[in-house]
C-alpha cells in the first residue's frame, strides 16, 4: 500500500482578522477598536521559510501569535496540515502545540531566571511526556545543547549567566525540544549585536536543513530577511501589500510602500547612489485607518478615485514571469 503523499502546503492563512475593543465611559463599553490584523492571507509550504517585514505597529508579531492562537483571531481561517485550529477545542489545541512553536524577541525577558537550562529545556520535554526516565530526560536536554551549539556545562547555570547571543539559542533549543515542525521566528535576532546576529541566523538555516523545519520569519531588518527567506510578504497597517520569491522582492518590488523600504537600505559603497523614497506624513492609526488602500494618504502614485474607494485585493503582479507568483495589492502597480 502506498504512502498518502502529503500536501506541500503546511500552513494555509485565509482572511485572518484581529481586532482589539478600547473600551471607554462609564460602563466601559466598546467605543472602538484596534484593527490590528485585516483580513490576511498566505500559504507557507513545508520546508519553506516566509519572511514577513513591515514598519513597527503594523500588526506583523499579532499576525504571528493569532496564527499560534497565543492570540485569538476575531475571524478567519488558520489550516495546519489540513486542520484549521481555530476550530480546535483546547484540548485538541494542547496535543497539536508539539508542532507549532515560537522563538520570541528577547532573549533576556522569555527565559525564566529562576529555572537553570536543565529546567527550562526539561520542562517541555515533561509537558508533552517525551522521556521515559530522567536519564533518558538528561540524555536528550544534552543533544539539544550540541544541536544549538552550546557546550553542556550549561545544563545547570542560570540564564543571566549567559550573553545574549547564548540565551537565544537557550529558546531555539527549547523550541526545538518537542520536534516541532513549524516555527513562528518573531524577530529573533533584533535585541542582539550585529557580530552576533549572523551566528544566529545561519545556526537556523542549518537546523532548518538539518530538521525539515517551516519558519514564519517576522523581522524588520530587510537584509536579514532577504538572506534567510524564500520568499518574502510585506505588510502595511494589518495588510500584506506584496509576496514574492525573495531575490524577485528585492530586484523588482512593484508595491510603492515596498520600494520606499527598499530604498531606505543602506549600500556600503559611497561610490554606488540609489534614490531614496521618501514617504510624506505618518503612519495612520489602527484605529481609524484611512478608508479603501490603506497606504494611499502616503502612497506617491495614489489617485484620489480608486484608492479611496476601494482596497486593492492581492493578485498577480503585471508582467509576472518567474516561477513562485508575484503578488501586489495596487490599482496602480506596474
Amino acid at each position: 500500500m502506498s504512502e498518502q503523499v502529503k500536501d506541500p502546503v503546511l500552513l494555509s492563512v485565509r482572511n485572518l482578522v484581529k481586532r482589539f475593543p478600547i473600551h471607554g465611559g462609564l460602563l466601559s463599553r466598546e467605543v472602538a477598536s484596534v484593527k490590528a490584523v485585516s483580513g490576511v492571507s498566505f500559504d507557507i509550504k513545508r520546508g519553506e521559510t516566509l519572511g514577513l517585514v513591515g514598519e513597527s505597529g503594523c500588526g506583523k508579531s499579532t499576525l504571528g501569535r493569532c496564527v499560534l492562537r497565543l492570540i485569538e483571531p476575531t475571524s478567519g481561517e488558520v489550516i495546519f496540515d489540513g486542520r484549521d485550529i481555530t476550530k480546535l477545542a483546547p484540548a485538541e489545541m494542547r496535543k497539536l502545540r508539539r508542532r507549532m512553536q515560537i522563538i520570541f524577541q528577547d532573549p533576556y525577558a522569555s527565559l525564566n531566571p529562576r529555572m537553570t537550562v536543565e529546567e527550562i529545556l526539561g520542562e517541555p520535554l515533561d509537558i508533552h511526556q517525551l522521556t521515559k526516565s530522567k536519564a533518558d530526560r538528561h540524555k536528550r536536554i544534552v543533544q539539544l545543547l550540541d544541536l544549538c551549539g552550546l557546550r553542556r556545562e550549561a545544563i545547570s547555570r542560570y540564564p543571566h549567566e549567559f550573553s545574549g547571543g547564548q540565551r537565544q539559542r537557550i529558546c531555539i533549543a527549547r523550541a526545538l525540544a518537542v520536534e516541532p515542525d513549524f516555527i513562528v521566528c518573531d524577530e529573533p535576532v533584533s535585541a542582539l549585536d550585529v557580530s552576533i546576529q549572523a551566528q544566529i541566523v545561519n545556526l537556523m538555516m542549518d537546523l532548518q536543513k538539518e530538521l525539515g523545519l517551516t519558519y514564519l520569519f517576522i523581522a524588520h531588518d530587510l537584509k536579514v530577511v532577504e538572506h534567510i527567506s524564500n520568499r518574502v510578504a510585506v505588510m502595511y497597517l494589518g495588510n500584506v501589500v506584496e509576496v514574492a520569491e525573495a531575490q524577485e522582492l528585492y530586484a523588482n518590488p512593484k508595491h510603492p510602500y515596498t520600494q520606499a523600504l527598499l530604498s531606505a537600505i543602506p549600500i556600503p559603497d559611497p561610490m554606488r547612489r540609489k534614490e531614496r523614497v521618501i514617504l510624506k506624513g505618518d503612519v495612520p492609526s489602527p484605529i481609524n485607518p484611512p478608508a479603501g488602500c490603506h497606504f494611499n494618504p502616503r502612497c506617491p502614485v495614489a489617485r484620489s478615485g480608486p484608492c479611496q474607494a476601494k482596497a486593492p485585493e492581492l493578485k498577480l503582479a503585471p508582467g509576472h514571469q518567474t516561477a513562485i507568483p508575484h503578488e501586489v495589492a495596487c490599482h496602480f502597480a506596474e
